[in-house]
């Protein structure tokens, strides 16, 4: 819950009366989910809205033969798919990467903030543009950048989500992706990835152990990957309508 204040306050600071009525609904209807499960599966029909609090997910696109495509991850306070009662059904998966707790919110909560906190609205529309310009950025990884920049950027956008959140140590952060996550999300083979995290290694541009992501110099993997920070608009953009209490 505490990461989805900080990310939403990024754009707008919101009043303890915000606070708790996002921290009531978080806690609500909690679920607990094994790692390499699906929240929802593509073709259900959209109930809820879910809230990661914990763990790790991602949206992704199957073929009937097994061929997978992320196209989003999912980290800690991230909202997966705010609008998504318009729909009659799903027309994407999500699924767990590592173990996840989720809050599952519903229209009312949403009518309710609708109804009361415009403040909550307004970042959470923010939240959604963020989400789309991500996806145009993804798309720019696929179509024209290179395997080692597109490495690199994928690895900046999370760790900066991350710090966003609150969830980084230092120089170092969770990293739970497997390379087949890897692959399925840059379009590169898991022998490509691997080939290429090599180098990444090799240039001193990052550290892999464990499950765990050490940036020694993130101008340099910045750099390295061609990423420019600005679509996450980070720089607190709605300041002019934060709460004064």
């Amino acid at each position: 819950m505490a990461s989805l204040i900080r990310k939403l306050e990024q754009f707008v600071r919101l009043s303890p009366t915000d606070h708790a009525i996002l921290g009531r609904a978080a806690a609500e209807r909690v679920r607990h989910l094994p790692a390499r499960v699906d929240i929802v599966r593509e073709g259900d029909k959209p109930r809820d809205v879910h809230l990661i609090l914990a763990g790790w997910a991602c949206r992704y696109k199957q073929l009937e033969d097994g061929r997978r495509q992320v196209v989003a991850f999912f980290l800690p306070g991230d909202i997966c798919d705010v609008n998504i009662f318009i729909l009659r059904e799903m027309d994407h998966s999500i699924g767990t990467i590592t173990p996840v707790s989720v809050a599952d919110l519903s229209r009312e909560f949403f009518d309710t903030v609708a109804a009361g906190h415009p403040r909550i609205v307004t970042a959470f529309w923010w939240e959604t543009l963020v989400n789309a310009a991500i996806q145009r950025e993804w798309t720019m990884n696929l179509g024209q950048r290179t395997a080692s920049e597109r490495m690199a950027h994928l690895l900046c956008e999370i760790f900066l989500r991350l710090r966003l959140g609150g969830l980084t140590n230092g120089e170092g952060c969770d990293f739970p992706l497997t390379q087949a996550d890897l692959a399925d999300a840059t379009g590169l083979s898991k022998v490509h990835v691997n080939r290429t995290l090599q180098e990444l290694r090799a240039a001193d541009l990052i550290v892999l152990k464990g499950k765990t992501l050490v940036v020694p110099d993130l101008g340099r993997l910045m750099q390295a990957g061609l990423f420019n920070p600005n679509y996450l608009h980070m720089e607190h953009e709605g300041r002019q309508l934060d709460a004064n209490e």
